[in-house]
């Protein structure tokens, strides 16, 4: 049975909706994830980078919404309200401080940001492919957002590594491979 498909060689139009109202959600919580740890480190030198990556998320957010637009895909107000509720309860996560921040939140969500624009370039990827039979799709954008979220991935490599080591000890080091692709 062939797929489903949509006008300028989209298949299964239904599911990319799907697909782009998750990357949409998650965006939704990188903001939400990114503006509060640029409120911990307001005064540290992560604060200029924190700015840059958030504003730079807005940016990939607005041109996923502008995407989705063009493609008239509906963007799905219940995820979006999920990844943000979900992102408020995570601060509340047992870390050892009961009344205080851990000094292991840090590392967390370090960790989670880093894990996360790569999940996010993943979706850029699929995107830029998908643009090569669909004129709506604007791949030169999705090429530059790429490149940005590889600049965003090794920042925030580097960062995980010092934190990691400012947290439980040892040298930050050069990272190995395997850990930061």
């Amino acid at each position: 049975m062939p797929e489903p498909s949509a006008p300028g060689g989209i298949r299964n139009a239904e599911l990319l909706g799907v697909y782009t109202n998750d990357h949409l959600a998650s965006a939704t919580g990188g903001i939400e994830l990114v503006s509060r740890m640029l409120g911990e480190h307001r005064g540290t030198p992560y604060e200029r980078r924190l700015e840059e990556l958030l504003d730079e998320l807005r940016e990939e957010r607005t041109a996923l919404c502008g995407t989705m637009a063009a493609l008239g895909l509906p963007v799905r107000q219940y995820k979006q309200a999920a990844v943000w509720v979900g992102e408020k309860l995570s601060r509340a996560k047992l870390n050892g401080h009961l009344l205080t921040r851990s000094p292991l939140s840090d590392l967390v969500e370090v960790e989670f940001i880093t894990t996360a624009v790569l999940a996010k370039r993943a979706g850029f990827e699929t995107l830029r492919a998908l643009a090569e039979v669909e004129p709506r799709i604007d791949g030169a954008l999705y090429e530059r957002l790429i490149a940005q979220a590889d600049e965003q991935h090794q920042w925030l490599a580097d960062v995980r590594r010092e934190v990691a080591a400012r947290v439980f000890g040892g040298h930050p080091g050069l990272a190995d491979a395997a850990a930061d692709t």
